[in-house]
């Protein structure tokens, strides 16, 4: 079962200081209320150091889905959804789109990466830090020297003629990457440490589709819109800087990815409904239950004080899990 990220932020007053059962090694717990369900549940959030754990107790307590303990935590379900991923990544071609086609004169941001992307209390995400900012009028005028983050930062972006709107496509592809995937731009613990290294590996040997996130299973009607945008990340980190897409380009595919996922047929709808409601008769007969968040949150306890604020980090909510 899948779990909007929104709805464990309201079972837990916003992850507050007062539903917090306790820490252990490797994330928080809380205690959550379900909306419209008087069941208690506990909804657990990794630390920074905690993902690889959680993913483990979550592969663990999946593997006992079939054989349910009244004494065992029972696995609920996952998040955030596939759909959710495409709008994330839709809006924030918006944003791009306003500085590179809008804006007067054209604004280059040069550091485009998860972490600088912030949601708001609607859940829409915000282009933020325009600290290394250029508008593309003053490219000209003065010699301004590459910057940007390790990781994000395109490869051809080595003097300061180089600039263009190409390089934040780069990043921006990096970014889709991330959210296809849910694994950090750069990963020392990984081989390659490179997402992009990594990523372009499995593209030129026909396994795009291993890019993706195993944590939360994709609906079938969504297999071609991932495709596309795998496609278009392939492009966007291409080396040689002709290829990549312009922002317009992205952002009218993207467009077109919203309106299949709009266009799903009514029986998924009605099918929904009925997962929750089975859902809700499940809950009932659960004598304990455990939900777990993977926050993957490099910055600690104060995430907490950023969710009641409305604000939370790309990076942050990429790899969310939900476990029953």
């Amino acid at each position: 079962m899948e779990f909007d990220y929104q709805e464990l932020v309201k079972a837990t007053q916003s992850f507050s200081h007062s539903s917090l059962i306790g820490k252990g090694s490797h994330g928080s717990v809380y205690k959550a209320i379900l909306e419209d369900d008087h069941n208690v549940f506990a909804v657990k959030r990794a630390s920074f150091n905690g993902s690889r754990k959680l993913k483990n107790e979550i592969q663990v307590l999946s593997s006992l889905r079939d054989r349910e303990n009244p004494n065992v935590v029972n696995f609920l379900g996952t998040m955030p959804s596939w759909p959710k991923r495409v709008e994330i990544a839709i809006q924030i071609a918006k944003a791009i789109h306003f500085l590179h086609e809008v804006a007067n004169p054209v604004i280059i941001h040069r550091d485009i990466k998860s972490s600088n992307i912030l949601f708001d209390s609607n859940w829409s995400p915000k282009l933020v830090d325009f600290g290394l900012a250029v508008n593309e009028s003053s490219i000209t005028s003065q010699p301004i020297q590459p910057a940007g983050t390790l990781g994000y930062l395109d490869p051809s972006y080595t003097s300061p003629n180089k600039l263009s709107t190409k390089t934040d496509m780069f990043s921006f592809g990096v970014v889709l990457l991330e959210i296809i995937s849910c694994r950090k731009a750069i990963d020392v613990s990984k081989q390659p440490a490179s997402i992009v290294e990594w990523a372009t590996a499995l593209i030129k040997e026909k396994r795009a589709m291993a890019i993706c996130d195993t944590s939360v299973s994709m609906p079938s009607y969504m297999e071609g819109t991932i495709k596309h945008m795998l496609n278009l990340a392939a492009r966007c980190v291409s080396l040689e800087e002709e290829n990549r897409p312009e922002i317009g380009e992205v952002f009218m595919a993207k467009t077109c990815f919203v309106e299949r996922v709009r266009t799903i047929p009514a029986w998924m709808s009605l099918w929904g409904s009925v997962t929750r409601m089975k859902r809700r008769q499940r809950r009932s007969d659960m004598p304990s239950k455990k939900l777990i968040c993977d926050r993957d949150n490099e910055n600690g306890d104060n995430i907490c004080s950023d969710i009641t604020r409305g604000k939370m980090i790309l990076r942050e909510i990429l790899a969310d899990i939900a476990l029953k």
